[in-house]
């Protein structure tokens, strides 16, 4: 008697999984989830801390291959489908041959496959046939110059660019405030807009600026759990954002 309420309990739906390796400061965990579906769980863990403030330096820290393989090891127990390196500035520092290489690092740890933030926003720009791209960045003006590099490599103009010049708690940067540069940043020329840094809110202000600027928005946490989920087979929830709509047209 005591066990007959069991006949009509399902029990949680069977899970698959992303590993992600974030970045110690990572703050926005909790917007990650919100482009995942449910039947998807999120296994983190971070890079250990370095004392260092947000610069060309800390990025460079953060993306050391011995620390990303360990963190992917970490990560491997819960069985993952996919990792991905969730840290925009950590996976372009180097550019096009350093996110390669903490790909196969990440994969050569033991992950099933391997995504970067950047990397992702390459993926993303190509389904979407983006040649000139308008960024917006929390960073100071080296970091972002680096994305300028990385970004020119994949043959994608960056015909402007603003950044907010922070140093560090990049988490605490409100919408509006990300609204403002994005605007400052925007310009005709530019078939689409990104908005740098895993640790800048935007999940709520995608959809309204793509409407506001005619363009896609894309930015570093949607891309790498997009791409993530891509590798799964799966589409990320968010189907008033363009590059959703993209996935599911091509798919159509």
């Amino acid at each position: 008697m005591a066990t007959e309420w069991l006949t009509s309990v399902d029990g949680p739906a069977p899970q698959r999984g992303i590993g992600v390796v974030a970045p110690f400061d990572l703050a926005l965990d909790r917007e990650l989830w919100r482009w995942t579906p449910p039947e998807v769980s999120l296994y983190l863990t971070r890079t250990a801390f370095v004392p260092v403030p947000v610069s060309v330096e800390m990025a460079s820290m953060v993306s050391d291959e011995a620390a990303v393989h360990s963190a992917t090891r970490d990560l491997l127990s819960p069985e993952p489908e996919v990792v991905a390196y969730c840290c925009s500035s950590g996976s372009f520092v180097h550019g096009s041959s350093g996110e390669r290489a903490l790909t196969e690092v990440m994969v050569g740890a033991g992950a099933p496959s391997a995504v970067t933030a950047s990397g992702a926003l390459v993926e993303a720009l190509q389904l979407l046939d983006v040649r000139r791209l308008a960024i917006a960045t929390p960073y100071v003006e080296s970091v972002t110059e680096l994305l300028h590099a990385y970004l020119d490599e994949y043959g994608v103009e960056v015909v402007r660019s603003v950044g907010l010049g922070l140093s560090g708690r990049i988490w605490t940067v409100d919408y509006r405030r990300v609204v403002e540069i994005v605007r400052s940043a925007d310009s005709p020329e530019a078939d689409a807009m990104f908005i740098s840094c895993t640790n800048l809110p935007t999940y709520d202000i995608i959809g309204p600026l793509e409407q506001e600027l005619g363009k896609p928005v894309l930015t570093a946490n949607q891309v790498t759990i997009w791409a993530a989920l891509r590798r799964m087979g799966l589409t990320a929830l968010a189907p008033d954002q363009r590059l959703m709509q993209a996935v599911t047209a091509s798919a159509a």
